[in-house]
């Protein structure tokens, strides 16, 4: 194993034939002595130091590099083992980076993507394969839920503290007089994701079904990853225009009056796709030029039609003491319509973000 100064940079000659360089700046941001102790913070202060910053002089001593600087009398010292890990150019290993797997409506959600409460409330193990099977999929049933409202949101604490909205820390998804909502009523409910009208709206949804008597009122599921990865393989210039434009989503009632503007489709800087905003009774008036407008219609109403087709949905019917639980910046969901007067309907729902679920699967994978 060799090190050498170059002009801008460090390189290593690890002993396998690999070869790392390292730029003089970055070292010295990394340095572990410029982070503190007990918080991990940098507590460096890059302008403090010259942009062409140049080494001394670095070696390598044991499981150590050792690198002395011209303005400080103590050297860094870097764990070789750290220092190859985190080398320039490599990501930092992220234990919530679960892979999504995309589902159509062939998909059985009874296989494998089913947790007892009990187990996620009492156990660490099952908790962190919920957490990520549910990321992998989108979505899972909990099942064994006691007949309390606070069962749910039991649950859901075991994640992260529950995302406040306009509808209030949690919400009762039943027929009622005077509703705010679609979701109040005994409507069929399209295809949707959740308060596309928020700056940022929400991540995983709980809806814990406490009574589902009434004629109707099935479930229904639909993986936008999938319909949005098919649609970019067959009409690219569709999926384009709905991941490059922004179109306007509001909520308003009496007291509310909550405004944004969304992609339908949001990639990632490589063009991976990571989110899906689609609510059509939320969509605002369409404010786009003509010229831009109708090719928009032809894209958003391809990805509404293929949102409904048999190919790409499933319908569940949830039963008392269930909780379905899925990504609501991935996985739309919607609602047959059902009869009141048959008998009474009633889901407890509530939110987390998606970084606080991220967070919990983080934690969880350092063990004991």
């Amino acid at each position: 194993m060799q090190v050498s100064l170059e002009a801008e940079r460090l390189t290593i000659n690890w002993a396998d034939g690999g070869v790392s360089a390292f730029p003089y700046l970055w070292l010295r941001d990394t340095d572990p002595a410029g982070f503190h102790p007990q918080t991990g913070e940098r507590t460096f202060d890059l302008t403090g130091v010259s942009l062409d910053i140049r080494a001394r002089s670095a070696s390598i001593q044991s499981d150590t590099l050792i690198v002395d600087w011209p303005d400080r009398d103590a050297p860094s010292r870097f764990p070789l083992a750290w220092v190859r890990r985190h080398r320039p150019g490599r990501s930092r290993h992220d234990p919530a980076q679960v892979s999504p797997r995309c589902w159509r409506g062939d998909h059985d959600i009874s296989n494998g993507r089913r947790f007892p409460a009990d187990g996620i409330l009492h156990s660490d193990t099952v908790l962190g394969e919920w957490l990520a099977v549910t990321k992998r999929d989108g979505v899972s049933i909990v099942d064994g839920l006691a007949d309390s409202v606070d069962a749910g949101q039991a649950i859901a604490a075991r994640v992260e503290h529950l995302r406040t909205t306009n509808f209030g820390a949690t919400f009762e998804v039943i027929s009622k007089p005077d509703p705010n909502n679609l979701a109040y009523t005994s409507q069929a409910l399209p295809l949707h994701t959740d308060l596309t009208n928020q700056e940022l709206p929400p991540g995983y949804q709980f809806l814990h079904c406490l009574a589902n008597e009434a004629r109707g009122g099935g479930s229904l599921l639909c993986d936008g990853f999938a319909v949005a990865a098919d649609l970019k393989a067959s009409s690219p210039q569709l999926f384009d225009r709905l991941a490059g434009t922004e179109i306007p989503f509001r909520f308003h009632d009496r007291d509310t009056d909550l405004r944004a503007r969304k992609r339908v489709i949001t990639c990632d800087a490589d063009g991976t796709v990571r989110e899906i905003c689609f609510n059509a009774h939320l969509a605002d008036i369409l404010d786009l030029d003509e010229a831009t407008l109708l090719p928009y219609y032809a894209a958003y109403r391809q990805f509404m039609m293929m949102t409904r087709s048999p190919e790409y949905t499933i319908s569940l019917r949830l039963a008392a003491g269930q909780m379905m639980v899925f990504d609501n910046r991935r996985v739309l969901h919607g609602r047959e319509a059902f009869e009141p007067a048959t008998g009474f309907r009633h889901l407890h729902g509530c939110y987390v973000d998606r970084a606080g679920w991220d967070s919990r699967l983080r934690v969880l994978s350092r063990g004991g």
